[in-house]
């Protein structure tokens, strides 16, 4: 039923009843503990994997979404990052993208939060690779808390790299603390901050306010913007960088 809601993005109570021949009780049930394991969230005659303003999606919604977008944005955040340089990478799917592209760049001294990232890189003779620690969240597949801002505080790296779940034309936000307390961590110990995010994340706010845009020296959007808010975001931001699709 997860993989179900996750592959659609959404679904009714009654196409989940008839597609897995169950009861709308059960349905209900169901959902009750795929809600509980943040797997996805209910909402009025159904559920979703999308995020809200207040709730993020989880990461095996995350991983399918956008995939075009984020690899484009990923080779153009690629051609920012020095060989032999340090690089930080969050927890985003974004950063995910990014840290395919590394082995062009490599050697690299790598720091992340991100499990996938890190199973990625593991094993790699070029890549140096440092794992933040912290508590593991099952629904990010990373390490958070204050043992990972701990961690970030303890290094400091050429660049990073960060996505957000909404930004306006000033700041850049999230849905969860836990979250932005480490991208803050992460902000504040690199010399050079990019952030990177698609297109369908413009114009929008969530909960928490992670950095104001000026903070960042690098902003990397997907051409797939509305063209209104990719000239939005250039009449707030000095450097805003396109990722042609």
């Amino acid at each position: 039923m997860a993989e179900h809601i996750v592959r659609r993005g959404s679904a009714s109570v009654t196409e989940l009843a008839e597609s897995f021949g169950v009861s709308l009780m059960t349905v209900h049930r169901d959902l009750d503990e795929l809600e509980r394991q943040g797997m996805v969230r209910k909402v009025r005659g159904g559920a979703t994997a999308q995020a809200s303003n207040v709730w993020e999606s989880n990461i095996a919604y995350r991983l399918k979404a956008h995939t075009a977008e984020k690899d484009a944005i990923a080779r153009v955040v690629a051609g920012l990052i020095e060989p032999g340089s340090s690089l930080m990478l969050d927890d985003s799917t974004t950063a995910l993208a990014v840290a395919r592209h590394l082995d062009e760049l490599a050697p690299l001294t790598v720091v992340t939060n991100f499990l996938e990232a890190i199973r990625l890189l593991a094993g790699r003779s070029d890549i140096r690779l440092i794992a933040l620690g912290g508590e593991y969240h099952a629904t990010h597949d990373s390490f958070l808390g204050l043992g990972c801002v701990d961690a970030v505080e303890a290094v400091s790296t050429d660049v990073v790299v960060v996505s957000t779940s909404a930004i306006s034309e000033q700041y850049a936000y999230h849905q969860e603390q836990e979250i932005v307390l480490v991208k803050r961590a992460m902000l504040r110990s690199a010399a050079r901050r990019v952030l990177a995010v698609d297109g369908s994340k413009l114009a929008r706010v969530a909960l928490h306010r992670v950095a104001p845009l000026d903070d960042f020296d690098v902003v990397v959007v997907d051409s797939g913007a509305p063209a209104e808010l990719l000239q939005r975001l250039r009449d707030h931001h000095a450097n805003v960088q396109v990722a042609q699709m």
